[in-house]
């Protein structure tokens, strides 16, 4: 079982300088947490209704730091963790350059990248960058497709409706092989091809029950004939006071890992009113997970 740090690369909590996250980031790694996990908006449009898991954290004028570049950062200033997407809009970013810049990230930070990637909620970021929204399936599946392809052969050749090249150089490749690419999303038929074929993780849909995770993960074991890596959140849990539970709240830890889920995942954003309160709260909740795992 692995623990990920969700840090907000968005909005107001990190402070007037989000360079504040890197010394979350550093945090993170000295406390032995497993992977910073950072999630994307290109750009937002006024409609967040379309949102459907919830109240939309920010208001759409707030700023969203790029996640990749994000991670650069991090990679700066950690040596151990991974460093992850939770997730990437892959559709929005053209194959052969986000396959460049993930591989040379992957390339700096050592082989510590693991690349999270869904299709996204929101039509408006779609019509900027002139996409169908109503194709963001098939957009996914080219573009992590023929970044498989970009990783792993020198040189490279693919072809599908709105990906295609031939015969083509992109290097460097990745340290990992093959680098992990985890999709996000509920476990229908067309997302399991692609974990099948292109992936090696799931990220389950938010509010996914534990016996909706249960059932995924057995289904993934049943059809890829191997082990692959689930993500789950671990709730908050908060005493009368309103003050955070860190024991209560890992004691969900052993039925999620009966369920199959090999990765919990905490949001830095509960654990304290700023990144340096949340940096004091990893030692205990790293020791604790230890402690409930034994």
């Amino acid at each position: 079982m692995q623990l990920s740090l969700g840090l907000p690369n968005f909005g107001p909590w990190a402070g007037p300088d989000p360079r504040a996250l890197l010394d979350l980031a550093a945090a993170a790694d000295d406390a032995g947490v497993d992977r910073l996990v950072v999630s994307d908006h290109v750009l937002l449009g006024r409609n967040l209704d379309a949102y459907r898991w919830g109240r939309f954290p920010t208001g759409p004028e707030a700023p969203w730091q790029e996640p990749l570049t994000c991670l650069t950062a991090f990679a700066a200033v950690t040596s151990r963790i991974r460093l992850a997407t939770g997730i990437l809009i892959a559709p929005l970013r053209r194959a052969p350059l986000l396959a460049k810049t993930v591989a040379t990230l992957d390339v700096l930070s050592g082989g510590r990248i693991d690349l999270g990637v869904g299709v996204g909620w929101q039509r408006e970021e779609y019509d900027a960058v002139g996409l169908e929204f109503s194709a963001r399936g098939r957009l996914l599946e080219d573009t992590i497709g023929a970044c498989r392809v970009l990783w792993t052969e020198l040189p490279a050749s693919y072809s599908s409706r709105s990906v295609s090249f031939d015969h083509v150089f992109c290097s460097p490749q990745p340290v990992q092989q093959p680098l992990p690419v985890w999709f996000s999303g509920t476990l229908n038929e067309r997302n399991l091809r692609r974990i099948t074929s292109l992936g090696d993780g799931w990220i389950p849909i938010m509010g996914a029950s534990l016996d909706d995770i249960r059932n995924g993960a057995g289904l993934l074991r049943a059809t890829t004939g191997r082990d692959v890596a689930v993500q789950a959140p671990l709730t908050p849990v908060r005493r009368d006071d309103k003050t955070l539970d860190v024991e209560a709240m890992l004691a969900q830890v052993p039925g999620m890992a009966t369920a199959g889920v090999t990765n919990v995942y905490v949001n830095a954003a509960t654990l304290g009113r700023d990144p340096a309160e949340s940096a004091g709260k990893l030692p205990a909740i790293v020791s604790g997970l230890q402690e409930v795992l034994r």
